[in-house]
């Protein structure tokens, strides 16, 4: 049974940018350039796929971009898969920019006819108000959520879920929630060319509603049902943006690696400069500079 990645883009995430989309001190000592295998990232042999699950995918359409590999349900209109190939070749491509990939990942992206496909798929994840998830080598379509989602949106999906493939945090059970997630959410947000509080609009809200938050996030914000699921997802955002203003893109690559290794605390303070505690209070003051 394969195990899944939770996804970090929720379909209550981009709700707000459905939305609004379519209506509008010194550096540190920085360690050596994190290394990720990206190029090691490939799809499996299509044929052994299907033949995975013969009963979802019996007739599927199969669309190769320059990386990416796509199969859909027979249901799927090629044109649709040919545009989430191109896509998912853009991912591809901002994973390599922003982690200095040593080639380029090759996801296969599943996009079966239905949610219950989806959730044979995905089993025994739940896929309930999710637009995709990443699992070891592949990702899955959630097709009636993704499809609501704004070609910006479905954008920012493919390459926070590229990102939970090529790093393997998502699964490494040491690096800090929060982290996994916002950094996911850097990458797929880096291109985008949404303001922020477009991007953080349920955030934003809350911010000019005197709800400014007083703590990252911890991993029970981040589940399916939170009360705050939307926020927990965008202050992790920002936290990863604050770091890349201040400090460098380059220095939060190297956050991020530092904290794979499970001391978070030990990572900020080699790579910022920084304890936890300045690191939160500094995100704090840069919640409210962005969205107030």
């Amino acid at each position: 049974m394969r195990a899944l990645r939770s996804s970090a883009v929720l379909v209550t995430l981009l709700a707000g940018l459905t939305a609004s989309a379519a209506a509008t001190g010194l550096p540190p000592v920085i360690a050596p350039p994190p290394v990720f295998t990206g190029g090691t990232v490939r799809a499996p042999a299509v044929d052994a796929v299907i033949g995975e699950r013969p009963e979802i995918w019996r007739g599927a359409r199969v669309v190769r971009g320059r990386w990416a590999v796509v199969v859909g349900g027979r249901g799927a209109a090629p044109a649709t898969l040919a545009d989430l190939a191109r896509r998912a070749d853009r991912a591809s491509r901002a994973t390599v920019a922003i982690l200095g990939l040593a080639g380029p990942p090759r996801p296969l992206v599943l996009v079966p006819d239905t949610t219950a496909q989806a959730a044979t798929l995905a089993a025994p994840a739940a896929v309930s108000g999710l637009a995709a998830l990443a699992a070891t080598d592949r990702m899955i379509i959630e097709p009636e959520s993704f499809a609501r989602l704004t070609p910006t949106g479905r954008d920012v999906v493919l390459a926070h879920e590229l990102t939970h493939l090529v790093t393997g945090a998502a699964a490494d059970g040491r690096t800090p929630k929060w982290l996994v997630e916002g950094f996911a959410d850097y990458v797929g947000h880096r291109d985008a060319g949404l303001p922020v509080p477009v991007a953080a609009a349920e955030l934003a809200a809350d911010v000019r509603a005197g709800r400014a938050p007083d703590g990252l996030p911890l991993p029970g914000d981040f589940a399916a049902g939170a009360p705050r699921l939307a926020q927990a997802y965008q202050e992790a955002w920002l936290a990863c943006r604050y770091v890349a203003g201040r400090f460098g893109e380059r220095t939060l690559v190297t956050l991020y690696r530092e904290s794979m290794r499970g001391d978070v605390d030990a990572a900020a303070r080699r790579t910022l400069g920084m304890t936890m505690p300045e690191l939160a209070a500094a995100w704090r003051g840069y919640v409210r500079e962005e969205l107030s």
